[in-house]
Parts: structure tokens; sequence; C-alpha cells
């Protein structure tokens, strides 16, 4: 239907579909998923720089990831161009992929503090950051931003094609403001003006929750891949489900609910492999939702789920919604 190709580097991907990084959701377990559903490029969550030079242990742990996942991209944030370069250094150890730099996060708790988009405020030191970056590594590093701070200071088409000239390898664009953070529309005109700015690859995020979205980003904008962040989160299938669109031009039928249990269950497996039982139980906790959405008794058997705390006794549950279904589970 549609051949779009990604080159960044060595990788080089057709129709690409790319997980975004998500605080909280992009973790080991989930990339896992994520990818035996689909995802081309995977990446992990966002990863503070003054947590990696200062060895922090959450920190740490968030640019780990199994072989499995390739290709994979760790993404780090800051505000302190040693710093950043010191975290790309500590990153590169681990040959990711790429290195990606965050200058896109509207939360508070990252924008501010003078990282993520309140970068785009102060283009001159958003580009000393990804001068240090570049220099620091010798793997490709690539840039995701937003349109600008607010609607009276969109600079997108100001600051791209400078991070070209630095040797930015490729370019997100997440259409939206940072004052508008998730809400409204994605402007999705703005992807193709930034790909009709800059000849490095462009790559769409924002607003792609089913797979005709995704190919609507990829023939209205003439991006180079598509980056899938809170349409994941709660339908991993997407991955899947577009993959087989692409190709094929027929959306396949959701997952049943033995279908997504059986996912739950691998994903509670991968999870406690990859992170041990303690934390693998506590973070599992917030997908439930997620995984049982729109069926009868959801919240109930939800309620049950969050409140175990054996590893065991979960499984054993899962294992018997599996057997029986939801509604002999909500006493």
């Amino acid at each position: 239907m549609l051949q779009r190709e990604l080159n960044i580097g060595k990788l080089k991907l057709q129709n690409a579909l790319l997980l975004a990084p998500m605080e909280g959701y992009t973790d080991i377990s989930f990339r896992g998923v994520c990818k035996e559903l689909g995802a081309d490029l995977v990446y992990t969550e966002f990863v503070s720089s003054e947590g990696l030079r200062r060895d922090v242990s959450r920190s740490s742990r968030k640019i780990i990831f199994r072989e499995e996942e390739r290709p994979v991209g760790i993404q780090i944030f800051g505000n302190d161009p040693q710093a950043m370069g010191e975290a790309a250094r500590i990153s590169s150890r681990l040959q990711p992929e790429l290195l990606d730099l965050n200058f896109g996060c509207p939360v508070r708790k990252v924008a501010g503090k003078g990282s993520g988009a309140a970068l785009m405020k102060t283009p001159d030191l958003l580009l000393e950051i990804a001068e240090a970056v570049i220099r620091s590594t010798d793997l490709p590093v690539t840039a995701k931003l937003r349109l600008g701070w607010d609607e009276d200071s969109i600079n997108i088409l100001e600051i791209a094609p400078e991070l070209e000239k630095l040797g930015i390898a490729a370019i997100t664009l997440h259409a939206r403001t940072r004052a508008q953070k998730y809400s409204g529309n994605a402007r999705w005109e703005w992807i193709r003006r930034l790909k009709d700015r800059v000849q490095v690859p462009v790559i769409g995020n924002g607003d792609v929750v089913t797979p005709q979205d995704a190919l609507q980003m990829f023939a209205e904008t003439g991006c180079d891949a598509v980056m899938i962040g809170r349409g994941a989160t709660s339908y991993p299938w997407i991955f899947r489900d577009t993959r087989i669109f692409l190709n094929d031009g027929v959306v396949p039928p959701p997952p049943d609910l033995r279908e997504r249990l059986e996912l739950l269950l691998h994903h509670y497996r991968l999870s406690l492999t990859c992170k041990g039982e303690e934390r693998g139980v506590r973070e599992m906790r917030k997908l439930y939702s997620s995984y049982l959405r729109d069926y009868p008794y959801a919240r109930q058997v939800r309620y049950q789920l969050v409140r175990m705390t054996d590893p065991k006794v979960i499984e054993e549950y899962l294992l018997q919604l599996l057997e029986e279904g939801l509604q002999r589970h909500v006493d």
C-alpha cells in the first residue's frame, strides 16, 4: 500500500513503527511485549543524565535492555551539556542502536526544571547539548522535539536545520506545543513542513491510535517512520494490527478476552523475570486495567489483582481467569 524507508546509521526499516519513550511504561517488560507484537524500534523510558552520571540505581537500570529488544534506542534528558555528554558515554557502553535526546517532554518534573520541552525556549543551550552528546559517542544521535513552547513561540523549523548541521541523525516531532501537552489535536501539517525543511529522516508522532491513523500520517506528512505512544499503552496490539494493515489493507479483529489474558500472563512473567518478584509484581499493577478494559467484571478483577502480593498466588489467579473467565472470580 505504501513504502517509506527509515535509515538511521546501520538501521534500514520499511514502514517503521516505533514505540515512543514513555516514563513509567516503556520499561524492559513492556518493550518486550511490543517488540513481539511488531514494533520495529523501541526506546527506553527517558533517563536523567544526572541520575546516570551519579550512578543512581533507578536511572541506571532504565537503560538496561535485552538482546531480544534490538533495535533499541536509549533516550536521555537534562539541561547540562557536560552531564548529557557523560550520560551519552555511559549509555553508549551498552551499544544500543542509537541515542535519543529528549527535547519534547512537557511534564512539570522535567520541563519545569529546564529540561525536555523547556529547552525549546533556549535554542542555543539545546544546540550546545546536542553538540556535546554527538561529540561523546560514535552512535547515531537523534532528537525528539515539539513544535515549540507555546503558540507564540513555535520554532521547530528554525531549530531542526541547526540540529541537522550538528550531525543529528533523525528528528522526531510530536506535533503539539508544550503548552498543549496532550490536549487538542496533533497538527500533522507541521510534520510535513519539517520533512520539507531537513534532509535527515523525520519521524511523526502524535494521535496515532489506530492502523488507519498510521497510514494517514505516512501519506499526509511523508514522514519516514511513525512513532506510537499512548495508543500502545492501552492496546499494544496496535503494532500487530498496523503491520498487517500496511501490508494487506485489512485490520485484523481485536483480541478476544482469552488473547488478552494470555498476553497479560506472558507480560506478568516477563516482568518478574526482568525485574525480580517484588518490583515485577508492583509495576504490573498499573497495567491490569488496560488488559481487561471494556469487559464485564474487569474492575472487580483488577481490585483483586492489585491487592495481591504473592507472585505465585497472582499467577494462579491469572491461570484461573484464563480457564474460567472473569465472572467467577469477583467475590
